[in-house]
């Protein structure tokens, strides 16, 4: 009866170990996925949240079967190497990144695989070595900054062809940093426009900046997708109110903050799609096998309340090309 008793209390102990260690292994198989974004967090909240929402289509649930940390450098570049090496000490098995925080999580890690959800030029840039396999890892998606400018410059043309003196507001990143600057000067050229390049590399010199544009008579403004300029929106918006510029920009927030015009991908559709390579990764799929993307939806918005306040009429022909129209 004794000898039953004891291996019965064996097996039980046996079992309960298992349990323990399967419980152990559960744990631990919960994926932690990183994302490092370069501005503030209420700047892209709208992105982040369509990137959650596909996680959850997709079967992860926060908190539950996947942990998110975030890392947000509020505009500060130079913060980014510290977040991205603070993402590497948490083990994190994915980072997701934005603008010039792919680079920063580039150099602070050459195993933990990395989507970027919106880079500007991921091959001039030397963040992938092919666009059709990236290699190493890392891929995601790009957003072909450097084209749109030119399509933003040709747009605010179109709807005021007056203008012949327009202030670029651009700030230089990474290793290729004048690109937006050198892109911007064909279509200049080809439409007759004289571009103010006003740069700004940290928050000082947007006074500097503002000021250079009032002295050399800018007619119209247009601003860079960069994370500095986008940290500072409301800045760069009462400028162009207080001064009636009319002006473009490079993401749909700016227009829906009181901004007069934007063309730009669809930013919270490059996120949602971010998410389905997250997925695959998770899944086995190695990022160097994952070709970078392209965006597949672009929107044109234009604020007539902001027209009215600037005291400006958008041509009927450039309004119909709007994608949505703010009343």
């Amino acid at each position: 009866m004794k000898k039953a008793t004891a291996s019965s209390i064996l097996v039980a102990a046996m079992m309960l170990a298992v349990t323990v260690f399967a419980q152990a292994q559960q744990a631990t198989a919960i994926p932690r996925v990183g994302i490092l974004i370069a501005t503030a967090a209420s700047s892209v909240s709208a992105r982040v949240e369509t990137f959650r929402q596909r996680l959850r289509e997709l079967g992860y649930v926060e908190g539950k079967n996947i942990v998110i940390e975030y890392r947000y450098a509020e505009g500060k570049v130079e913060g980014l190497p510290e977040l991205a090496a603070e993402l590497v000490r948490l083990k994190v098995d994915i980072i997701v990144t934005a603008g010039p925080a792919t680079l920063a999580a580039k150099k602070a890690t050459a195993t933990i695989p990395i989507v970027f959800t919106a880079a500007n030029d991921p091959l001039g840039t030397g963040v992938v070595f092919s666009l059709a396999r990236p290699g190493g890892n890392i891929t995601g998606l790009s957003v072909m900054a450097p084209d749109l400018d030119g399509k933003r410059l040709e747009l605010l043309k179109e709807a005021f062809p007056r203008i012949v003196r327009v202030a670029f507001l651009w700030q230089p990143t990474g290793s290729r940093g004048n690109l937006a600057l050198t892109e911007m000067e064909a279509p200049a050229k080809a439409l007759g426009v004289k571009l103010q390049a006003l740069e700004v590399r940290v928050f000082d010199d947007f006074d500097s900046a503002f000021a250079r544009a009032k002295r050399d008579g800018a007619q119209a403004l247009i601003t860079a997708q960069n994370p500095l300029i986008t940290s500072q929106q409301r800045l760069v918006l009462d400028f162009a109110v207080k001064n009636r510029l009319p002006a473009i920009y490079p993401a749909s927030e700016f227009v829906e903050s009181g901004g007069l015009m934007s063309y730009a991908p669809n930013y919270s559709d490059l996120f949602r799609r971010a998410a389905d390579f997250v997925d695959k990764i998770l899944k086995g799929t190695k990022p160097a096998d994952l070709p970078v993307e392209q965006p597949k939806k672009f929107e044109f918005i234009v604020n007539l309340k902001a027209a009215k306040q600037l005291g400006v009429t958008i041509p009927p022909n450039v309004l119909v090309r709007a994608d949505r129209v703010i009343k």
